[in-house]
């Protein structure tokens, strides 16, 4: 089989302790990681996270996103062009995007942390572009080489910094002139940055983007119709999306495997930032949006039902997330199942296919990571492993197929 598999998680996996404190050392010593012992310390955690998907039973196997302190990883800081802000001005902001929401304190103008912007045009350096190659290396040591095309790199959306941004914002005046010459220069940088990847071996990228769930949110499409300065309805903003995504992957090999993976929000905690079904977007990103696979969440109502399912394309597959990462309890196998084939059944129904023919374009996971930053989510290590093991029996009990 190629990806995707019949089991799936959605790529992070929680720190091991000594990772952890060695990082903080890091950080509150101010040494660097190597005098820290970091590199060591971050392969072996990396070669034990890749034997427990193996011994789990999953192929998609990846680094458990422990090269990384949050899920968008290095990846904008390493674009040629980019300026990083530190506690940026709110008013840069779509004050109605949910992470904004979320993040802005009450009483101060700022966007706490880091964020990015093109300062100058954007294109992507191979000698400084390095994180995500690194990332994938760490993981081929670990894994024979003809399974090489089973592991998976999470990759941040290439619209993630651009959503947040006021009309205009994500870039300064000398940069670019509007938004299309923008969006040209990301893709042109995500397409090297994966040709890059692909060289070395990589099969299977999965973007994470949870801006393209915050469509969904009333809430979101309110504050955009509200926003004078926005050039557009939120309609042509989605379009600008797709097209992004399609000029980044557009003539890539055709057994380079993609997927988007859409969330509202797994902040620390298991907090999440917005709620909406996909009915509102599902028709034009499944049958536009040029991905092989959708990764979608779907653990509560927040994501509303399955309907929109119907709009599933026969080429392209969906990963139902199920299975909570924001809640310890251990989901009841016999219902999680019997949602698959409610899945099943709006997918068949859609594409004019049995349940057995749809449950082919069908796989299982959680509906996100489960450390999508470094600390502070309430699962256990023993709970992480209870979950991992009730998605691959499912997979077991429904398909039969890793």
């Amino acid at each position: 089989m190629a990806p995707p598999f019949r089991a799936e998680h959605l790529g992070s996996l929680l720190r091991p302790d000594e990772l952890l404190e060695v990082r903080a050392i890091i950080r509150d010593k101010g040494i660097s990681p190597a005098e820290a012992g970091l590199p060591a310390i971050e392969k072996k955690a990396v070669g034990e996270v890749v034997k427990l998907q193996q011994d789990l039973g999953f192929k998609a196997v990846n680094s458990g996103e422990f090269n990384r302190t949050r899920f968008w990883g290095l990846l904008w800081d390493e674009i040629e062009g980019t300026i990083r802000l530190q506690d940026a001005e709110s008013s840069m902001f779509r004050l109605y995007h949910p992470d904004v929401v979320s993040l802005i304190e009450k009483g101060r103008k700022v966007m706490p942390g880091e964020s990015v912007i093109a300062g100058s045009k954007l294109s992507h350096n191979p000698s400084k572009s390095l994180s995500n190659l690194s990332e994938l290396q760490e993981v081929q040591e670990f894994v024979p080489k003809s399974e090489w095309g089973n592991i998976k790199l999470t990759m941040i959306a290439p619209s993630w910094f651009h959503m947040r941004y006021k009309q205009g914002r994500a870039y300064t005046p000398e940069a670019y002139a509007n938004d299309a010459e923008y969006f040209a220069d990301v893709a042109k940088v995500y397409h090297a940055e994966l040709d890059m990847l692909y060289k070395a071996g990589l099969r299977n990228v999965q973007f994470d983007d949870p801006g393209m769930a915050y469509f969904c949110s009333q809430d979101f499409r309110k504050g955009w119709d509200e926003d004078k300065d926005n050039i557009g309805t939120w309609e042509d903003l989605l379009d600008s999306y797709i097209k992004l995504y399609n000029d980044s992957i557009g003539g890539l090999p055709a057994d380079f495997h993609s997927g988007i993976h859409l969330c509202r929000g797994n902040f620390i905690g298991g907090r999440h930032f917005s709620e909406g079904a996909y009915d509102v977007i599902a028709k034009k990103l499944f049958e536009n949006l040029n991905v092989n696979t959708f990764y979608l969440e779907y653990d509560t109502e927040r994501a509303g039902g399955f309907e929109p399912l119907r709009y599933l394309p026969k080429n392209k597959n969906v990963v139902v997330g199920v299975i909570s990462t924001k809640l310890r309890q251990l989901e009841d196998k016999e219902t999680m199942k019997e949602r698959i084939y409610r899945a099943a059944d709006f997918i068949a129904e859609g594409s004019g296919q049995t349940r057995e023919e749809a449950l082919k374009r069908i796989c299982v996971s959680p509906q996100c990571g489960f450390s999508t930053h470094e600390t502070g989510y309430p699962l256990s290590m023993d709970d992480q492993k209870a979950k991992l093991s009730l998605v691959r029996q499912i997979a077991d009990e429904i398909w039969g197929e890793p």
